[in-house]
């Protein structure tokens, strides 16, 4: 009879931790840090472990940026439903959840250099926004609201590259005038 300690599987718990310490490991040491035995340990897993639930390092890495993508929706849902589905209402919540990632989803902007580089998660924004932009296209559709959600893209980027602050326009001076050219309808 084994009366040893028998831990209680909890695949989606072992899932998650593994998921938050590759994410953990992408801000506090850059993307480079996310290797398979890194993750195991901060996970406290065996590599076996983490290969039960991800065959290989970029099914990881998939994995982190569809959790900060979710989380990115989240913000955009919750910030549509305080707004009224007027014109630029889509806009407006992207350039919320864009200028506040780093307060609910900090592991995208360390991971995002993938959205740069790498085609399948290209592939999954890129999927992403067509769905948003068709399901809003009766109130974001203009020309002038694009402008809006790709200067909000810039500021994406420049956090990305640690532009210093002497170099930027003053955050919320920034976001409030992005919110108003996100209000006004052209004429």
């Amino acid at each position: 009879m084994n009366e040893g300690y028998e831990r209680k599987k909890q695949p989606e718990l072992v899932r998650r931790a593994l998921i938050d310490s590759a994410a953990r490991l992408a801000i506090e040491c850059g993307l480079q840090a996310v290797t398979v035995q890194a993750v195991a340990d901060a996970a406290g897993v065996t590599k076996g472990g983490l290969f039960h639930h991800f065959p290989n390092k970029d099914k990881l890495i998939d994995a982190v940026l569809k959790d900060q993508l979710d989380k990115f929706d989240a913000v955009i849902e919750a910030t549509l439903a305080q707004d009224d589905d007027s014109y630029g209402c889509f806009t407006r919540a992207y350039v919320i959840a864009n200028l506040s990632m780093a307060e609910y989803a900090p592991a995208l902007e360390s991971t995002c250099i993938a959205l740069l580089t790498d085609p399948v998660a290209r592939r999954h924004w890129a999927d992403w926004l067509r769905a948003r932009l068709k399901r809003h296209h009766a109130t974001d559709a203009a020309p002038e609201l694009e402008i809006v959600r790709y200067a909000a893209d810039g500021v994406w980027l420049a956090d990305l590259q640690q532009v210093p602050a002497d170099l930027r326009i003053e955050r919320d001076a920034l976001r409030k005038r992005l919110l108003a050219m996100a209000t006004m309808r052209p004429k």
